[in-house]
């Protein structure tokens, strides 16, 4: 029952690779390179409680194409990775839809990961729990605009650019679509 978790995030990631390969509605190329992600490592897997901010301001999120998403910043997730307090903001849509969403940018990114950062969803009837939230950066996933440019993407806010690596989740897209961020891969 412990390792539940690791069978279901191993799933997740063939899912999204068959759907990237196979779904006419991919956001992948025709030449699908195939997605990487780093080993499943419960080092980056939390039980955490939301600090709710008493006032949670509407915020307008920049895209990749030069437009703005509006989201709801409802507060914040602390967490320790390799020995670094860390503070990410948690954000809801607008729409009303009931879901959190937690992108980051962190020392990766560029490098080893997709340049412009990576998002994690967090939905009510998976990730919360008794205690708060489980935030787990193996679930972390490369945007649409990672695979094709002519996806418009959220841009990773400032509060949620990290020091840190995060070594889990997905990793870059071998393939090479033309990145809106300069990222040279």
């Amino acid at each position: 029952m412990t390792d539940d978790w690791r069978d279901e995030i191993e799933a997740q990631r063939d899912r999204k690779t068959e759907y990237f390969r196979d779904h006419p509605r991919s956001p992948a190329p025709d030449d699908f390179a195939g997605l990487d992600f780093y080993p499943i490592d419960a080092d980056y897997r939390f039980d955490v409680v939301l600090d709710p901010y008493d006032d949670p301001e509407t915020v307008a999120v920049e895209t990749t194409a030069d437009g703005e998403q509006r989201y709801r910043r409802v507060g914040s997730f602390t967490v320790e990775i390799d020995g670094e307090t860390v503070t990410l903001d948690a954000f809801e849509p607008v729409s009303g839809e009931d879901r959190l969403w937690v992108p980051f940018r962190d020392a990766t990114s560029g490098a080893e990961t997709y340049g412009a950062g990576r998002y994690l969803d967090l939905e009510p009837e998976s990730h919360e729990t008794a205690a708060g939230w489980i935030l787990d950066f193996n679930e972390a996933y490369n945007p649409t605009c990672a695979y094709n440019a002519g996806y418009e993407c959220p841009l990773v806010p400032a509060s949620n650019w990290l020091e840190v690596p995060i070594e889990a989740g997905e990793k870059d897209y071998p393939g090479d679509p033309a990145d809106p961020m300069g990222h040279q891969h």
